[in-house]
């Protein structure tokens, strides 16, 4: 008699022959969601749907819309683009995946030619021919130096060149009908799930759309995120394994010393932009949680001092209601994304004040008690004194609805990540954002990974509510990602990372995190100087952050 396991799915339990896989067991037991199960999690563990199940437990089936859902399917419409190409005799250069931007990525091709459009109406009949076949996509555990030597055999050499730092003895090689890649993260189980979809012209290249509907990627953000890659290539670090090349070398101080250069001249040309318009009081500085807005809003504040201005950073956190009179969030939280929890009218009131000329007492927040206080801080604008404002509400007119619009002047900060994992997988900038908030929680908050991990969901509802959708008006789009930041976060993160139990639901989050940093080689910080944006995160910053 054929051994059976116990599992609880869909809200009942059944006993089902050990050995099949999630894939199997959803077709028997939801076989009206086949298209749209994606992942599943077997007994509190993200897996893909071809593992074969061995022991009783819990399973539940994750949708497409789940995050780990949609990271799945992005990187499966990657690997379904790249099998379409193979069928194109005509076309000889690989396609890049360059960076992610709104619901897409921006690719191009690796020989610098410019797609037509008659080739992508090709690529995407061909997509969509082989999402009707319904292919698998399969899994296969290569020896590491065999899986080098395969891509090294195809030409794909910044994935050699990945595989080259790599620790583990083996690494998994997904293929889809011949076409083997490697993917960072889990996979859909067959071309069938990857209907939605698009493809579009864009610039030097097209945008590989995540649905149906084609869209217009946001232009500001999409020229800061060009030239960030044009820097990569200035550098000659495009991709994670150059940057490991790099370190290797003993390269160390001059990848820091010319990207700090390169931000100082960004920050120094913005101030020069700022000083020529004297009717700027205020400049409003926004962007996503650990974005660098306290070390940006300090560094812009001494280049305005260098031509005669006198800034004023001041934390918008400041303005808080109490902790007690916070408003809730659809779950009955506290929610601290709120643009409620900011007290408008005093904040208004203050600045109306500065603009009169008044001498106004400005309060800040202690986080420790939950409290707003009065310290003394008193403040008086004079003929060059100008507020550097920062906080995630900066660039929206809600807050600071009774100043001048001319009198404000608008800055969106975010950590836009230059590098890439190789071709075909973009580093995710809101995983660098989540690594660098681990380590400064860690260091400043007394925050632990799990605490972090855990509340990362709501931050980012948040920005997505409240900062993202605000993006396209600010007047200048910084970026402040540094192209070595990870190899330097990997040595304080990892620890807290690993502090993670087996069997907490931050588990999964925390080992995928892991797995990602796997892949930089650890860089020391001894050259990282005080002003560095970095600092604000690991520590030993010469600003009050």
């Amino acid at each position: 008699m054929a051994e059976v396991c116990t599992i609880t799915t869909q809200g009942r339990s059944e006993d089902v022959p050990k050995g099949i896989t999630l894939f199997e067991l959803l077709t028997r037991v939801a076989p009206e969601k086949r298209e749209e199960v994606v992942l599943a999690v077997y007994n509190g563990k993200l897996c893909e749907l071809n593992k074969p199940l061995k022991k009783s437990g819990e399973v539940e089936f994750l949708p497409k819309d789940d995050k780990n859902g949609k990271r799945a399917v992005q990187r499966s419409l990657v690997f379904l683009m790249q099998r379409a190409l193979m069928d194109f005799d005509d076309i000889k250069s690989d396609i890049h995946v360059e960076f992610s931007i709104g619901n897409g990525y921006y690719c191009t091709f690796e020989d610098g030619s410019k797609p037509d459009e008659f080739f992508l109406e090709r690529l995407e009949n061909r997509m969509r021919e082989l999402v009707t076949a319904d292919l698998p996509i399969t899994k296969k555990a290569y020896n590491t130096m065999a899986a080098r030597e395969l891509f090294a055999e195809r030409g794909m050499e910044d994935k050699e060149k990945l595989l080259r730092y790599r620790s583990a003895s083996n690494t998994n090689i997904y293929d889809l009908d011949g076409c083997k890649d490697y993917f960072y993260g889990y996979m859909v189980p067959s071309t069938g799930c990857l209907g939605d979809f698009s493809l579009r012209l864009w610039d030097e290249g097209f945008l590989l759309g995540f649905s149906k509907e084609k869209y217009d990627p946001p232009e500001k953000l999409y020229n800061t995120l060009h030239k960030s890659r044009d820097w990569g290539k200035l550098m000659e670090i495009k991709t994670v394994g150059a940057l490991n090349d790099a370190i290797a070398a003993g390269k160390t101080n001059d990848i820091i010393l010319v990207q700090e250069a390169l931000m100082e001249e960004r920050i120094g040309s913005l101030a020069s932009t700022i000083a020529k318009d004297p009717g700027k009081k205020f400049i409003m500085i926004a962007g996503p949680s650990s974005s660098g807005k306290t070390t940006f809003s300090h560094r812009l504040s001494v280049q305005l001092r260098a031509l005669g201005l006198k800034p004023h950073p001041v934390a918008l956190d400041n303005y808080y209601f109490n902790r007690d009179q916070m408003p809730l969030d659809e779950f009955g939280e506290k929610d601290f994304e709120a643009i409620e929890g900011l007290d408008i009218e005093l904040f208004n009131n203050d600045m109306q004040a500065l603009l009169r000329g008044e001498r106004v007492e400005l309060p800040t927040f202690n986080f420790n008690i939950g409290k707003r206080e009065y310290k003394g801080n008193y403040m008086q604008l004079s003929e060059n004194d100008v507020l550097v404002l920062e906080g995630i509400h900066g660039l929206n007119d809600k807050l600071s609805y009774t100043l001048p619009k001319e009198s404000k002047f608008k800055v969106y900060i975010s950590a836009l990540t230059q590098l890439a994992i190789d071709e075909h997988n973009p580093l995710s900038t809101t995983d660098g954002r989540l690594i660098r908030r681990i380590v400064r929680d860690a260091r400043c908050r007394g925050t632990s990974a799990k605490d972090t991990i855990a509340m990362w969901d709501s931050v980012h509802r948040g920005e997505q509510k409240n900062i993202f959708p605000l993006q396209e008006e600010a007047d200048y789009m910084f970026n402040s990602a540094l192209i070595y930041e990870m190899a330097v976060l990997k040595l304080y993160a990892e620890p807290q990372l690993y502090a993670i139990d087996y069997n907490c639901p931050e588990y999964s989050e925390a080992k995928r995190l892991i797995k990602l940093l796997d892949y930089f080689m650890p860089m020391p910080t001894e050259s990282i100087t005080g002003t560095s944006l970095l600092r604000e995160f690991i520590g030993g910053s010469y600003f009050n952050v």
